[in-house]
């Protein structure tokens, strides 16, 4: 995705014959993709895009989607986003920062350190489209209205977002439904595969950092043993049908050799896999 203009940093101007005003954590960008894959990586900031040009066809996960002028997508920190578009786009970003949102939250008599915002795909809503506008059209004219009047703005946009699409407060939510099933099906249809850490939060549109967390919530397992569980049962449905030789099911059920299988069944079973195999044919 590439950048048009310059990124304006909100609350970097000096102030009089002074030192520079405070950061104010805001951040006002227009973006240009060409048809093709749409990333946006993980980060540090809370990120609104606002689709800002005509109509875009593309896809995510098999969905077909149309964004349209207005239709915005909310990415809080730490979550990574992508999608495939068919047609060039254009779109507005506003990031706002975590000390952004803890001050808001302040405001509103919140508890700054357990604020967070849920992830949001292509839903409407008026007052951030009215916000991001006049942000925009502050922007272009150069910032004639002073940084007073931006602040306004992003505390006003903070607010707003807490307001509709603050996270649980709870600091044991773990992975949304959706993604949950997401993953564990990739898991499931991958487990012959190379399954690293990156790759399974790129599907699960979070960071790595942020899936070992997330995950071990969910499920109650770290990410690596639930996969080597699965892996085990898949070579033990294997072993128990007798149709491979134990070589075999171990590169089917994802392992690196036989004896890599055989110490992680006795691990998890507590027996081996020649001790399932001999079990079957007694059956």
């Amino acid at each position: 995705m590439q950048a048009i203009g310059t990124q304006q940093a909100v609350g970097t101007q000096e102030h009089g014959a002074g030192a520079p005003r405070p950061h104010l954590g805001l951040r006002v960008d227009v973006h240009t993709a060409e048809p093709g894959p749409v990333t946006f990586d993980a980060a540090h900031d809370h990120r609104v895009r606002i689709h800002a040009g005509p109509p875009a066809r593309g896809r995510c996960h098999d969905q077909r989607f149309v964004y349209s002028r207005g239709d915005l997508d909310l990415i809080p920190a730490g979550y990574a986003h992508g999608w495939y578009e068919d047609d060039a786009s254009t779109s507005l970003l506003l990031e706002l920062s975590p000390s952004l949102l803890r001050r808001a939250a302040a405001d509103m008599g919140l508890d700054p350190d357990r604020v967070g915002l849920d992830v949001r795909h292509q839903i409407r809503d008026p007052q951030i489209e009215h916000i991001a506008w006049a942000l925009d059209a502050e922007r272009m004219a150069g910032y004639p209205n002073g940084l007073l009047y931006r602040e306004s703005l992003g505390v006003a946009l903070a607010v707003h977002l807490l307001g509709r699409f603050k996270a649980p407060t709870s600091l044991q939510r773990g992975l949304s439904r959706p993604q949950l099933r997401r993953l564990l099906s990739y898991i499931e249809d991958h487990l012959d595969q190379d399954l690293s850490l990156e790759r399974l939060a790129g599907v699960a549109g979070v960071s790595a950092s942020h899936l070992k967390t997330l995950f071990k919530r969910s499920t109650g397992l770290p990410v690596h043993e639930y996969v080597i569980q699965r892996r085990v049962e898949r070579a033990k449905a294997l072993l128990l049908r007798g149709e491979l030789p134990a070589s075999q099911v171990a590169i089917a059920a994802g392992f690196s050799h036989q004896s890599h299988m055989a110490r992680c069944m006795r691990r998890v079973l507590g027996v081996t896999p020649a001790e399932v195999a001999r079990a079957a044919r007694v059956g």
